[in-house]
């Protein structure tokens, strides 16, 4: 059976679409147990360094201790230490 030019073929329906659910739920002690079976309690605070900011001091005169310093801050603050 053929149709003709102007004519447009019929469709088949199939149905409505599929319902979709997306469970987006955690739970704060999963996600707790799940840090502490990693090793620990979570992320731990960056420490200064006392040694690095000895070598730092003799081979910059001082200038890549306030560097040092403000990459070790920023990585606390970043991480929310």
């Amino acid at each position: 059976m053929t149709t003709s030019p102007d004519q447009q073929p019929a469709q088949a329906h199939y149905g409505p679409p599929p319902t979709i659910i997306i469970n987006n739920n955690t739970s704060s002690s999963a996600t707790a147990s799940a840090a502490a079976m990693i090793g620990g309690v979570g992320p731990r605070r960056r420490r200064q360094s006392l040694a690095v900011h000895f070598w730092l001091f003799l081979f910059t005169a001082g200038i890549g201790n306030v560097f040092y310093a403000m990459h070790v801050s920023r990585w606390n603050r970043d991480r929310g230490l």
